[in-house]
């Protein structure tokens, strides 16, 4: 009998994202028998995970086995792919607190898990416990991939590259895919027409190329139609992904630098210094951009799986939907050796030769029975390479924090950060770190904590 591979999830209480992950891999013959064992310290969320993904295992006929594990060297023997998704002090009181504590500076922000003084938090909270499941991978399974779909994504994959090099690893979004979908839709072009490459770093990639395939098989460039619809009052239409943000953002950036984000403008407004400024809530309104979009997110997913939690309790069946996520494709073609194209976060190792070799890369990647294997990029436009440096300076720094345990690092990315610098003075800047240190002092490494009533030297 061939072998079946063994699906390890760490984080399964992520329950939505675990049924979306699941339900696109039981569809698939080459791994419908899988293993798929699920792990999470939150015992009642793994209860609700495994009841989940039983009845997507009922619904579809599939011969996967479902295990739960509370331990997560136990859940990793045997693995073959190990994803992995959770959140380090979750809403509360983490995510509550990178809002809050800015703001008492004057610091607004709309998501705060990728970039900014929420992004550096975040990172200092969640690599360490990445380099806790890369360490027992190690140990337990040293050929599985480890797919990695945490927050802050570039932070996450820097840190566990230098720390654990022989890990295969790949951080996985859906932005890139998920923006193609929707500038597909203000087209009014069949996504299944568009031809597209995109390259930089999780949240700010770009679209290269983004063509349209005509009648005799040529190509036409459709960069053209996406600024004059925007000039003209047609682009953006509502936002399929958030009706809150109508994507103003990244079409006056398309305007300014000939290149179209793959991050949304919620996200992108908070990564650079030209959008979200004190005292000029003009901005704000013109380029209609939610602060606190995240906290608002949350509050409304945790009301929503109150009733999701009960429904899926009672339901014989689950409805299955073909998510965006790559974690499917990927384990079909190293199982299979069938190839696949995905978009992937790895070391950049000259991929993109204007960006440092050590760097986190979103590039296009060939996945076959060789595993992951990154394209070649070359050069991006001077402009590209120029805004994106202003995110890997803080990426870089978080990550050095993280490996040499200097605390002052963390104050270096902050004041690297180009929103944080933008509305900050150096003092501010200092005292923000401060105050966040000592809020999180029970979700970070003991090196990085300070008393709450002792600022840092």
């Amino acid at each position: 009998m061939t072998r079946q591979p063994k699906i390890t999830f760490i984080g399964a209480g992520s329950t939505v994202f675990m049924k979306n992950v699941i339900g696109d891999v039981l569809q698939r013959p080459s791994l419908s028998g899988a293993t798929i064992a699920l792990m999470d310290v939150n015992p009642q969320r793994l209860e609700e995970s495994e009841i989940v993904a039983g009845k997507l295992v009922k619904t579809l006929g599939a011969a996967a086995t479902i295990e739960t594990h509370s331990s997560q060297r136990k859940a990793l023997e045997g693995a073959d792919f190990v994803v992995v998704a959770f959140q380090i002090g979750g809403y509360e009181p983490c995510t509550v607190t990178d809002f809050e504590v800015p703001k008492k500076y004057g610091l607004r922000q709309t998501i705060a898990d990728t970039l900014g003084v929420g992004g550096i938090m975040r990172g200092l909270r969640t690599v360490p416990h990445l380099w806790k499941i890369c360490e027992d991978m190690m140990a337990i399974c040293p050929d599985a991939i480890l797919l990695q779909y945490v927050n802050p994504m570039a932070i996450n994959s820097w840190a566990i590259a230098e720390k654990y090099p022989l890990i295969k690893q790949v951080g996985l979004c859906h932005s890139v895919q998920g923006t193609a979908f929707e500038l597909a839709r203000d087209l009014e072009i069949p996504l299944e027409e568009i031809r597209y490459r995109a390259a930089g770093i999780n949240h700010m990639a770009f679209y290269l190329k983004f063509e349209h395939r005509q009648a005799d098989g040529s190509y036409r460039d459709l960069y053209p139609d996406l600024v004059r619809g925007y000039r003209d009052g047609r682009f953006p239409k509502p936002s399929h992904w958030n009706p809150r943000c109508p994507n103003k953002v990244r079409y006056e950036v398309l305007t300014r630098l000939g290149y179209f984000v793959t991050e949304s403008s919620e996200h992108f407004a908070e990564y650079t210094p030209y959008f979200i400024k004190d005292g000029r809530p003009d901005l704000i309104e013109k380029f209609g951009i939610p602060l606190d979009e995240y906290p608002k997110r949350c509050i409304e997913q945790i009301e929503r799986w109150k009733g999701q939690a009960a429904a899926y309790r009672s339901a014989e069946n689950v409805e299955i939907e073909e998510s965006h996520e790559y974690a499917s494709s990927i384990m079909n073609s190293v199982w299979t050796g069938e190839p696949s194209v995905i978009y992937g976060n790895v070391r950049n190792n000259g991929c993109i030769t204007s960006l440092p070799e050590n760097c986190a890369a979103e590039v296009p990647c060939l996945v076959d029975a060789s595993g992951i294997q990154p394209t070649f990029i070359g050069a991006l436009p001077p402009q590209l390479t120029a805004l994106i440096r202003t995110n890997v300076n803080v990426q870089e720094l978080t990550v050095a924090a993280l490996m040499t345990e200097n605390r002052e690092h963390l104050y270096h990315a902050a004041m690297m950060d180009p929103h944080t610098a933008a509305e900050l003075d150096l003092d501010q800047i200092w005292l923000l770190v401060d105050d966040l240190l000592a809020a999180h002092r029970d979700w970070i490494p003991e090196w990085a904590r300070i008393s709450k009533n002792v600022q840092a030297a």
